[in-house]
């Protein structure tokens, strides 16, 4: 690999990563805790990721338990999922919330699929500017005669391989995702 391709390659990583996180907050058929990673609560006169106020477990495969740490964020945990809008079921238990995920239907699901359709999308444009980096990298070593034109070639074509397999990678964890909310 050469190193243009070498030095954005911790770049390409951190797409694929971010477009693993960005999606997996999209709802399937499924219970996920996943699915409250955005959440924030405001508790303690600050806001805090839900996650650091309370514990959060799945219970089975339609249900989410939250059992905050103090009893006495409840209430704005509660709140805070309610403002998430995440059409989850809240049911306050008193001392824990259980979020059920009701069934799906078929317009809610390809409307999900259409977000998963537009979030890979901007996956593949940062993989795309990404490779534009490189290429002008490439072209000014060329320009400035630290590479010849057969490396600058070679390079070329060892960056437009690496992208196709980015591309690649992101088009198999979309379909993954697609099958996941599309099975009843």
């Amino acid at each position: 690999m050469n190193q243009y391709l070498q030095e954005k390659k911790l770049e390409f990583d951190k797409v694929i990563e971010f477009f693993r996180k960005d999606i997996s907050s999209l709802r399937t058929g499924r219970a996920n805790v996943a699915m409250l990673d955005g959440i924030t609560v405001e508790a303690y006169g600050i806001k805090n990721p839900l996650v650091s106020v309370g514990n959060i477990s799945t219970t089975d495969a339609k249900s989410i338990v939250i059992t905050p740490w103090d009893k006495g964020v409840l209430k704005d945990v509660e709140k805070a999922i309610m403002e998430a809008n995440l059409g989850l079921g809240i049911v306050n238990e008193g001392d824990k919330i259980r979020l059920t995920v009701s069934p799906m239907t078929e317009e809610v699901r390809k409307e999900l699929v259409k977000k998963l359709n537009e979030k890979n999308e901007h996956a593949k444009v940062s993989a795309r500017g990404i490779r534009e980096i490189i290429k002008k990298s490439i072209e000014e070593a060329e320009k400035d005669g630290a590479i010849s034109e057969d490396d600058s070639e070679r390079f070329m074509k060892e960056m437009d391989e690496e992208v196709k397999k980015i591309n690649d990678e992101l088009k198999g964890i979309r379909d993954k995702k697609e099958a996941e909310i599309m099975t009843i």
